[in-house]
């Protein structure tokens, strides 16, 4: 039990310190005492399972955030065990490398697009950035009113919040990056 008090008290200090928050701002936004607050990061209280859902609401976590021990500081991922997500008739597909976490405000897929394939996508939140890293053939860009061409080792950034279309106009296949940046509401 006290290695789980530990892991809640480090994980409540980390997300705090990610948004920038401090023990009274928290209190305000989840209910909870400051006093509670700063034995739970200490380590010197166990929550109650009601406090511990009452700080993931308060700060938009997931309540398994406080319980998921991370140990592993490296992760590789390899493309070839990623299911991916198919669009367009199957000439778009989509492999989600990293999965969005609300501690980290982003998500990062592979995508491929089969020659002929043109994707509109529906605009994003307010505060949500679109990063596209090229990694072969050439992907034209749509956005809002202006068209971008990327090759190999190119990239653009954009606010997502506006009509957005990816295209692939040529004979073979294009493969980009794209990272989604959430702005943290808070």
């Amino acid at each position: 039990m006290e290695y789980l008090n530990s892991l809640i008290g480090k994980k409540l200090k980390e997300i705090r310190a990610m948004k920038g928050l401090s023990l009274e701002d928290v209190a305000k936004l989840t209910g909870v005492s400051k006093a509670m607050l700063g034995q739970i990061e200490r380590g010197v209280s166990n929550p109650t399972v009601s406090t511990l859902w009452k700080i993931a609401t308060g700060l938009k976590v997931s309540f398994s955030f406080f319980i998921e021990d991370q140990r592993n500081e490296i992760e590789l991922v390899e493309k070839s065990g990623i299911q991916p997500i198919m669009e367009e008739n199957g000439q778009m597909n989509l492999f989600p490398f990293y999965n969005f976490q609300p501690v980290k405000n982003f998500e990062i897929f592979q995508i491929e697009l089969e020659p002929g394939c043109k994707h509109c996508a529906l605009p994003h939140s307010q505060g949500v950035e679109e990063y596209i890293f090229v990694i072969e053939g050439e992907l034209i860009m749509e956005v809002s009113t202006s068209k971008y061409t990327l090759t190999r080792s190119s990239s653009l950034r954009f606010d997502g919040n506006v009509p957005h279309t990816y295209s692939n106009n040529n004979l073979t296949k294009v493969i980009f990056m794209n990272l989604i940046y959430y702005k943290s509401e808070i």
